[in-house]
């Protein structure tokens, strides 16, 4: 049996990883800024990470929730501590694409109806209804096709006042990403998150703050959304969430009412997966990594602003998209194959930085050293 041919490869072999690090399978060493899409939070192979794992895997990796799971509850408590939403409920699953499904359907459940508002540039996951709310029709199959998705522009506050003035008691939710990812790091304004979160109120329309890519602490705060001020009714989860072990959920707020079959999921919160959780908090409160992402992202960014040949940079802590002309499409290519450096891109020519969030300052250099020799080559 061969592969499913769905993904086009670096001829790289990974091995090995420790920090911002990885050594492929002849030991040449590599800067990592693309943390395997933005899911590497604490480094590759933390010693803390490590061994919480490996405690929990000598005790118990897997048990279904028919029963009771202490860590669970451990893993609850101490999100709602260093996320600020400790009077929030947490369903947990397994990707973000889940996530957003979940939350979605929360959504629907709460107020009864179906339209959903997405934006331009959006991707929310590659399942049913999230890739039904992507912006991207060449992944969207004709079975996911629905006329319940209203796409607006980005950040246009106009369209989204005059949709909600003639279909609010219509909308369900929207969802948006505080940072679009795939859209290439562009920045939701914190005047249009502030009016969506009015409109929402207004309508009885729930707001579902993806933060698949841009939370758990990447924008320096813990969600981008935050910057805003507001408090969205349900945050998506996954990517950083594990450090690489498969694992996502939903921050709930309490106006929400569960009932026992509404949601459910095999393998979300088992042992290892919310060992592994508890692990990247761990980390991201004792080693405070969110102040280290704003530190050593506003650096870059100041340093990436001073380049000429970048069109624009765009970001915040350490999810940084730099924009380039099209002469430059070769960047990310080069960097890799002649500086060994990965980093992320969107189509057409974003270059996105998507680090550990315990990226050091000397990797920040060597970076910022190597991408202006290949701007100047």
């Amino acid at each position: 049996m061969k592969l499913f041919d769905v993904y086009p490869l670096n001829p790289i072999e990974i091995t090995k990883g420790q920090g911002s690090l990885v050594w492929d399978n002849k030991g040449q060493e590599y800067l990592d800024l693309y943390g395997g899409h933005a899911v590497i939070s604490i480094g590759h192979t933390h010693p803390h990470y490590v061994q919480r794992l490996t405690d929990q895997l000598h005790k118990i990796g897997f048990y279904s929730n028919s029963v009771e799971i202490p860590l669970q509850s451990q893993l609850a408590e101490l999100l709602g501590k260093v996320s600020g939403k400790a009077d929030n409920q947490l369903f947990l699953c397994n990707s973000g694409a889940e996530a957003n499904e979940n939350a979605l359907k929360l959504a629907s459940f709460y107020n009864g109806r179906k339209k959903v508002i997405a934006f331009k540039g959006a991707f929310h996951g590659r399942t049913s209804l999230a890739v039904s709310c992507t912006d991207n029709p060449k992944i969207v199959a004709p079975v996911n096709q629905t006329e319940n998705i209203i796409f607006l522009p980005h950040n246009d506050e106009t369209a989204l006042e005059r949709i909600f003035s003639e279909s609010g008691n219509e909308i369900s939710a929207v969802i948006i990403e505080g940072i679009q990812g795939v859209g290439g790091i562009r920045v939701a304004t914190e005047s249009f998150l502030q009016k969506l979160r009015s409109l929402c109120d207004q309508y009885n329309a729930v707001y579902i703050a993806d933060s698949v890519q841009c939370g758990y602490g990447r924008s320096g705060k813990f969600y981008s959304h935050d910057f805003a001020g507001v408090e969205a009714d349900i945050y998506t989860m996954a990517k950083g969430m594990g450090n690489g072990f498969p694992v996502a959920g939903i921050s709930i707020a309490p106006k929400f009412k569960p009932w026992h079959g509404m949601l459910g999921t095999t393998f979300g919160g088992n042992h290892l997966a919310c060992a592994a959780a508890v692990a990247v908090l761990e980390v991201i409160e004792n080693d405070k990594l969110m102040e280290n992402a704003r530190t050593i992202g506003s650096y870059l960014i100041e340093e990436l602003s001073k380049l000429d040949k970048i069109c624009e940079v765009r970001g915040r802590g350490l999810m940084i998209g730099i924009d380039l002309p099209e002469e430059l499409s070769h960047v990310k290519k080069d960097l890799l194959f002649k500086h060994h450096i990965f980093t992320g891109e969107s189509k057409p020519n974003v270059l996105r930085l998507l680090p550990a969030l315990n990226l050091k300052r000397e990797h920040a250099d060597r970076f910022l050293d190597a991408l202006n020799k290949t701007l100047n080559q």
